[in-house]
């Protein structure tokens, strides 16, 4: 019977040959690899490599220091958030799915919650108010995710100083995010029916003076990158996907945008009133990672003139409403904080408990049981930073969601990968990933 030894230098693998430098002469070593037929080694990049985004895992055959062959591993993130869904309210599933891709909550929270709505059949019962703050938050939500796509893909390329810049402007709208809801991240501030609260006393200013200092400062990244000599070497031609590459493999976003094809569901199935804002679907030409990095760069000023006109019509619906009419679907959205800085306000608490005992009841049953959705399937998608984020929705009739299930842009994306890299260097494997811009949390879901 034989045994395995460890300690061997090379031995056969489902991969291939694998060999194991542990000492000996070297010249014997690379006398053993030689005589084999394909001189072709397997090795992983991750799922802990410092230059992949979150906990992807790329298996490389290569030759030399060409990638013969890439594939992608997932599934080290998982956390079943579409099957935790089916254990909670409707309204409880927001603060599951707000989870999943982590640098765009908001897109994912709206999409979800219009499903819903579809299936309640109170689409054009949402306020005005309501969608329109939804799209002015999900605008800002778009420049956050931005800014770590466009701050984290330099870094990634050896530019340290986009990375400090990025995030500086990050922190910025993170920290309105948390003026409005309380969080800088995973609010679950959008509900079905509308919006968790109105904007507090003068968030509409706040966001103006917002805008205006962005305008400034979002173009010190472009100022030090385009035209970079450097910049340009690691960027042009890599990670080529041309327009028919991306419409075989379902690639939609910016990496859709930069091979020249103007799609984005804001124009093409306008969703919360987008049909009533003026603003430019940005594309290249180049299809490569230089193409992505422009057009996300000039995302960011079509995103800043739609928050203007959003800020325009709040001031115009001051004091309208911003959840459904309907008592039996509305999520209290009066909520206001107490004299010490906690809870619920009095009057507020008055309201529910002291009017009658229906209400009360109707309130307790509400919170803890839920409203009930007519049975039925409903598919709802937004444009979200990465592309088409779609949200399939199935109800039984009951309290719950029977089934939510989620087309995620990076889960499609990643498919890419292959196109992208092989024939490459391996160092231009980390540019082209950078370039599709792939979160995790909303793969691995």
């Amino acid at each position: 019977m034989t045994t395995f030894d460890p300690y061997a230098s090379s031995r056969e693998t489902t991969e291939g040959t694998v060999y194991s430098v542990t000492g000996g002469d070297w010249n014997e070593l690379t006398a053993e690899i030689g005589s084999q037929k394909e001189e072709k080694i397997v090795v992983n990049m991750g799922p802990q490599h410092p230059s992949t985004h979150g906990v992807l895992r790329l298996v490389l055959e290569l030759e030399g220091e060409t990638v013969s062959e890439i594939r992608c591993g997932i599934g080290y993130l998982h956390t079943g958030i579409e099957k935790n869904t089916e254990y909670r309210t409707w309204t409880q599933g927001t603060t599951f799915v707000t989870r999943m891709d982590y640098l765009s909550p908001l897109f994912n929270e709206t999409a979800y919650c219009l499903g819903v709505e579809k299936l309640l059949n109170i689409t054009d019962q949402i306020p005005e108010r309501a969608s329109v703050i939804r799209v002015m938050m999900m605008e800002l939500n778009r420049i956050s995710s931005h800014m770590v796509a466009l701050g984290t893909g330099a870094l990634e390329l050896g530019a340290m100083a986009p990375m400090f810049n990025a995030f500086r402007e990050r922190e910025k709208v993170l920290s309105t995010f948390e003026r409005i809801t309380g969080l800088r991240m995973n609010m679950a501030y959008i509900r079905p029916g509308g919006v968790q609260q109105d904007l507090p006393a003068g968030t509409v200013q706040y966001v103006r003076d917002l805008v205006k200092d962005l305008r400034i400062h979002l173009k010190d990244n472009s100022d030090l990158l385009v035209g970079n000599t450097i910049w340009m070497k690691r960027t042009e031609g890599i990670g080529y996907l041309d327009l028919a590459g991306c419409t075989t493999l379902g690639v939609t976003g910016p990496i859709l945008r930069s091979a020249g094809l103007p799609w984005d569901l804001r124009k093409a199935q306008p969703y919360c009133g987008y049909e009533n804002y003026d603003f430019d679907v940005v594309t290249a030409d180049t299809a490569d990672v230089y193409g992505r990095f422009l057009v996300r760069v000039n995302e960011l000023e079509q995103s800043l003139r739609i928050i203007e006109q959003a800020c325009d019509k709040l001031d115009k619906l001051d004091g309208a409403p911003v959840m459904v009419a309907d008592k039996k679907i509305a999520w209290p959205a009066q909520l206001a904080v107490g004299a010490d800085g906690m809870g619920n306000s009095l009057n507020h608490i008055r309201e529910i408990m002291g009017s009658s005992m229906e209400s009360l009841i109707h309130h307790f049953k509400l919170v803890t049981e839920g409203f009930r959705v007519p049975a039925g399937q409903a598919y709802a998608a937004v444009e979200s930073p990465r592309g088409e984020l779609g949200a399939y929705v199935v109800s039984d009739g009951g309290t719950r969601p029977y089934r939510v299930h989620f087309r995620e842009p990076s889960f499609n994306n990643l498919q890419s990968t292959s196109a992208m890299c092989e024939g490459s260097m391996v160092a231009d494997i980390i540019g082209a990933v950078a370039s599709i811009d792939p979160v995790m949390g909303g793969v691995d879901r």
